[in-house]
């Protein structure tokens, strides 16, 4: 059990939704403190760590703060694995800034873009498969930050600490079936991936039926095209620059290491 104690304010913060500016979190396993950390860092507050003990870490938060509303249709999903658990492909800054700022922005965005347009019950798939539903005013603002809401859901599963290698079973006879080999359609992936201008994706998709790479522009997603995603590179600078600068093929070369090609097989038998 986690236990909290509140180190000012403690009053104010047992009577309201604000939170004190300084709380000390008692924590006893390592999954908790990361657990603590990642909801600090997705409502977009600075986490500073003093290594004391292991149990005991202090987190600053601003004041105000105020926890989001809990009616809203979407919100940011737990990471899978701590966020230097993809060291040393993906760095744990990378990761904090990219889950916690970015992801929780088009988290954010896409709730208030949706607000009122009768389509908050909706599944992101169900919205972004039919964005002629949206109201014209709404439509790129859902278009941006929806996409970019699932894209990152979809990105955090198909990686893992545990990744790398290649697929077996049926994905790995479609692949042969549609590139002739893995080699072959790790090698058009890649080139996807490096050649896309500017800000995007690149993607293994189901596209009636069939598998094929494409890339994407900005957030845009494959569901868009009536596509199906089941493996995806996120080649925004966000996602590599302080590791890598200006060096995206070796953050291409380097994120096969972290594919989770379990999930990725779980999504095209699901989808199949």
């Amino acid at each position: 059990m986690v236990g909290v104690k509140v180190a000012t304010h403690s009053e104010a913060f047992a009577s309201s939704a604000a939170m004190p500016s300084n709380i000390v979190i008692g924590l006893r396993k390592t999954t908790e403190i990361q657990a603590a950390a990642r909801l600090i860092l997705s409502l977009g507050c600075r986490v500073r760590s003093h290594e004391t003990t292991l149990s005991q870490r202090r987190y600053t938060l601003p004041t105000p703060f105020h926890l989001p509303s809990s009616s809203m249709p979407f919100s940011l999903p737990d990471l899978p694995y701590a966020f230097d658990a993809l060291e040393p492909h993906i760095d744990e800054r990378t990761m904090q800034i990219h889950h916690g700022k970015h992801h929780q922005g088009y988290t954010d965005k896409v709730n208030a873009a949706l607000e009122g347009t009768g389509l908050e019950s909706k599944s992101i798939e169900d919205i972004l498969s039919d964005l002629d539903q949206v109201p014209d005013g709404k439509k790129t603002a859902v278009r941006n930050n929806g996409g970019g809401y699932h894209n990152h859901s979809v990105f955090w599963e198909i990686m893992s600490p545990d990744g790398g290698g290649k697929p077996t079973g049926s994905l790995a006879q479609a692949i042969d079936d549609a590139f002739d080999s893995f080699a072959d359609f790790k090698e058009k992936f890649e080139e996807t991936a490096k050649g896309q201008f500017g800000s995007g994706w690149a993607w293994l998709v189901l596209d009636g039926g069939e598998l094929k790479v494409v890339g994407k522009a900005n957030q845009d997603s494959p569901l868009m095209n009536g596509q199906t995603p089941l493996l995806g590179l996120d080649v925004w600078e966000h996602a590599y620059y302080l590791n890598y600068q200006n060096r995206r093929p070796d953050y291409v070369s380097a994120w096969w290491n972290v594919v989770n090609w379990n999930e990725v097989t779980r999504r095209f038998n699901a989808a199949g």
